[in-house]
């Protein structure tokens, strides 16, 4: 399958664009839409599973038109937002099987079959009958995924996945959704988190002020940030000077100071400073500061 979506726009008011002549081809595995707080992204999300009308543009999925066909697309789809939320009265199971009642599962014991197996896969079988409202805030966002997929559905939306969950939750849902993106389907992950797109995606796109900025392999950025990465080791009396001259991605203390990670084009050579290799984190930070935007992301690094 193949979404493309071709000049979108959503416009509120008279003036202000969420989305701005946005055009992507998405295929099958799994794509990721970085970009900071307010770019667009969760207006993007909410538009391709049917929730909101854009102003302008199509969107077609293979050969269903998201304004003719609504109802086949969501049929298809499995949706996990931002804001995902439970009826916190139900166990696990209890919610899941609801879930998978409204997915189309009608049989009682091929529902029971699936909703068993998919807490399985989310590794949440053995809190089946505790309450939801009981669960931890990585065990709700896994109950999250299963119910986005226990409908089989052939494209998968995640909004903010990660946000508020520990570094072994993320890595446990990045996994999660690495497994499902072998399979034939399409996965959108949508995140402001760096990190959650350099371990799982091939293709991304970066949104900005509801415009595509850059489209293509994480590779492709980074190499657009090649010759502009660099190690200083500063004094503590250096660090605030270095802070405001230069755009900072880390800063990591070391026995005489601090390790700096910072990104510019041109850089004090009396700093010594040493070359290195970009990441996708350097890569986003420096293509941000090349557009003059305030720059939002989470370092893997502190």
């Amino acid at each position: 399958m193949t979404i493309r979506i071709n000049k979108l726009s959503k416009l509120y008011g008279k003036s202000h664009y969420a989305l701005k002549d946005v055009s992507l081809n998405i295929g099958n595995g799994m794509f990721g839409l970085l970009g900071p707080n307010g770019a667009g992204k969760t207006t993007l999300m909410r538009i391709l599973v049917t929730l909101l009308k854009p102003t302008s543009g199509t969107v077609t999925y293979d050969d269903l038109n998201l304004q003719r066909n609504r109802g086949e697309i969501r049929a298809m789809l499995g949706y996990l937002p931002q804001d995902f939320s439970v009826f916190s009265k139900l166990t696990t199971w209890e919610f899941l099987d609801y879930i998978a009642a409204l997915s189309g599962l009608k049989n009682k014991m091929k529902r029971s079959t699936a909703v068993e197996e998919m807490l399985e896969n989310v590794n949440l079988y053995d809190v089946r009958d505790r309450q939801v409202n009981k669960l931890s805030g990585g065990m709700k966002r896994r109950l999250g995924i299963a119910q986005a997929l226990i409908g089989q559905p052939s494209v998968v939306v995640v909004d903010e996945p990660t946000t508020g969950l520990d570094p072994e939750e993320r890595l446990k849902f990045r996994n999660l959704l690495a497994d499902m993106s072998r399979r034939d389907m399409i996965i959108i992950l949508s995140t402001h988190i760096v990190g959650d797109i350099s371990s799982s995606c091939t293709d991304m796109a970066l949104l900005n002020h509801g415009q595509v900025q850059f489209n293509g392999p994480p590779e492709k950025l980074i190499d657009q940030a090649n010759g502009h990465v660099w190690l200083l080791n500063v004094t503590d009396n250096q660090l605030a000077d270095i802070n405001e001259r230069y755009t900072v991605v880390s800063t990591v203390p070391s026995e005489h100071g601090y390790e700096v990670k910072i990104v510019a084009d041109k850089i004090d050579s009396s700093l010594a400073p040493r070359p290195a290799d970009p990441n996708l984190e350097d890569a986003y930070v420096y293509f941000m500061v090349r557009l003059e935007q305030p720059v939002s992301y989470h370092s893997s690094i502190s």
